[in-house]
């Protein structure tokens, strides 16, 4: 999902880029080389440069290439974009990774945590197609494992966190968000993603 939202911002401002595929159980040199300090991906390569850690490659790729902007021009709507890129990015994905991992005793705490990360999420989009009005943003970009890995994981989890009755206006968002073109040819089939969730969760 990180490597993703790198990606889909590049596309939705129209820019080429050239995709490497990392193996993260046997690192790359060229990886090592660009990323020393964390090791992960994704890395963006510009001018010879590394940018490293996925939000502030969005915040690079807004700032350079000026086509289709991601974030709001008005400087009050644009803080108001950062703050929910940063609970987004934070709050919410820590407390959903909680579920994923937490001891079964844990577990029930956790999804309440989560809920409430996604019953504020639903407040914030009021109605409106994407987060910032009736095009894809960064606080979309950011939040795209939650409109495409949370329900096949909570599926295969059991569990209930996200549903058209409890957050009718977030499932909605999800179905607008990876319906569109740009967004679907991105994303891995649901089957592949699938066996990716469950091997992740067995380790």
């Amino acid at each position: 999902p990180f490597s993703s939202k790198v990606e889909l911002a590049l596309r939705l401002k129209g820019v080429p880029y050239d995709y490497i595929e990392e193996d993260l159980n046997n690192k790359s040199s060229l990886l090592l080389q660009y990323n020393p300090v964390y090791k992960k991906v994704p890395v963006l390569l510009h001018n010879g440069k590394s940018i490293t850690e996925s939000i502030i490659i969005l915040e690079y790729i807004e700032e350079t290439w000026k086509a289709y902007p991601i974030l709001p021009q008005d400087p009050n709507d644009k803080a108001m974009a950062r703050f929910w890129v940063n609970f987004i990015d934070g709050k919410c994905s820590s407390a959903i990774r909680k579920v994923a991992f937490s001891p079964e005793e844990e577990r029930e705490k956790a999804v309440e945590e989560a809920c409430e990360c996604l019953k504020t999420l639903e407040s914030a989009l009021n109605g409106k197609k994407f987060f910032g009005g009736d095009t894809i943003g960064m606080v979309d970009i950011v939040a795209l494992f939650i409109a495409f890995w949370l329900r096949p994981f909570q599926e295969i989890k059991g569990l209930e966190l996200l549903s058209s009755e409890k957050f009718p206006n977030l499932f909605k968002w999800t179905d607008d968000f990876v319906s569109c073109s740009i967004v679907t040819e991105l994303l891995p089939p649901r089957d592949k993603l699938v066996a990716h969730i469950k091997a992740h969760l067995s380790k």
